[in-house]
């Protein structure tokens, strides 16, 4: 497998792939109960994400035979909020706004408040998964944190990626993300490791 990590400076192209993987998952279900309505919203979500990271954090792109094949957001935590996100979110989330304001507060509330890197949003493409590409993804931010000497924040969507992570240094936190009557969410931290560590 030959793979090339790059700095992306398209929002569009980021937030696209994003939407793409994850409209289809149980949290985007949870957020936005007409299915018709989940990639259109979720890509102007996740687009206006990785455009505020474009500013103040790090967007990664994996490529595969010169194709974007996945996408990773970080940020340096603690970073700005977004300028008026909740009206945006309003302006093309309409009646799903209240959800998506719930899950931000719900993350908040779990957000570790101590230095730290925070993976918002890691995907891959459709059918390439299983192929190392996310590991290869976080990796390359893990080196950085791990010559800062700083750890990582994330919040698991899945069983399967909460195992991803596992396997790359995080161990769970405490409390769960729990939406109501919804899926949980995951968070995790990671440690930073010396040069002596795997992974």
């Amino acid at each position: 497998m030959t793979a090339e990590i790059t700095r992306l400076a398209d929002a569009d192209a980021a937030g696209g792939l994003i939407a793409d993987t994850f409209h289809t998952d149980e949290i985007t279900r949870w957020l936005i109960p007409r299915m018709d309505d989940r990639l259109p919203m979720q890509r102007r979500f996740f687009t206006m994400w990785a455009g505020h990271a474009l500013e103040h954090g790090d967007v990664y792109g994996i490529h595969e035979s010169g194709e974007l094949a996945g996408v990773a957001v970080w940020f340096a935590a603690p970073f700005p909020e977004i300028p008026g996100e909740q009206e945006a979110i309003a302006s093309f989330a309409g009646e799903n706004a209240g959800r998506y304001r719930l899950l931000g507060e719900l993350m908040d509330k779990l957000h570790p408040h101590e230095p730290h890197h925070y993976l918002a949003f890691i995907a891959l493409k459709r059918g390439r998964t299983g192929r190392g590409l996310g590991s290869l993804l976080l990796e390359e931010h893990h080196r950085r944190c791990d010559a800062e000497g700083i750890a990582a924040y994330l919040e698991a969507s899945s069983q399967a990626s909460r195992r991803l992570y596992l396997r790359h240094g995080y161990a769970d936190m405490p409390e769960l993300v729990r939406l109501p009557d919804g899926p949980v969410m995951y968070p995790m931290w990671r440690e930073p490791r010396s040069s002596a560590q795997p992974g």
